[in-house]
């Protein structure tokens, strides 16, 4: 399976151009046989590969930041087997909600019980500098 189908390849070099933009994530990768996930709302258009997005390695501290798109292809994980895209996945808030959540517990979650939480605490907190 290829991990981004052409219709979500536009959709994040559109959200590439627009970065002042708080996106849905396009695209959710996972490792099949451990806890690596990456949700992805941008695609670099000067280089096609470079990803914005917020990933999880599983070790309690998932972070936003920048991947390339080709080393995460190249992965390769237990019984050859290799990183997957969601084909259930369906966005639901912006990254910055997802990124919330996942910053409160430790990991990348999908629970709309943690996303509205998370979504909740971004609107009532004080804007940063």
């Amino acid at each position: 399976m290829e991990l981004l189908t052409e219709k979500q390849r536009e959709a994040l070099l559109a959200n590439g151009r627009n970065r002042d933009q708080d996106h849905p994530p396009v695209v959710k990768f996972f490792n099949p046989c451990g806890a690596s996930t990456w949700l992805c709302s941008e695609l670099d258009p000067e280089d096609g590969d470079t990803l914005f997005g917020l990933a999880d390695d599983g070790h309690g501290f998932p972070e936003l930041g920048y991947f390339s798109l080709e080393e995460i292809a190249a992965i390769r994980v237990s019984f050859d087997l290799r990183i997957e895209r969601d084909v259930h996945f369906e966005p639901t808030h912006p990254l910055s909600v997802y990124a919330e959540a996942a910053r409160t517990a430790g990991r990348i979650v999908e629970h709309d019980t943690a996303l509205e939480s998370a979504k909740t605490l971004l609107h009532c907190a004080p804007a940063r500098r």
